[in-house]
């Protein structure tokens, strides 16, 4: 029998200036960060604000499926 995936999960965080294109500072695309979350204690989306290097400050990640 295979074991459960248990409370922790992995999520992908997506920063929110994606769509902005008029902020391009650095090179265009996509910032991603990886993280784990505990499935039972935060069942919503998970949002953080952390460094985007594409617009060369600080924005807010939310997560995507």
């Amino acid at each position: 029998m295979g074991k459960s995936k248990g409370a922790r999960i992995i999520i992908t965080l997506e920063c929110s200036c994606r769509n902005l294109a008029n902020k391009e500072k650095r090179k265009p695309g996509v910032f991603r960060y990886t993280t784990s979350k505990n499935r039972r204690n935060t069942p919503g989306r998970l949002e953080l604000k952390k460094f985007c290097p594409n617009c060369n400050c600080h924005n807010n990640f939310k997560e995507i499926k």
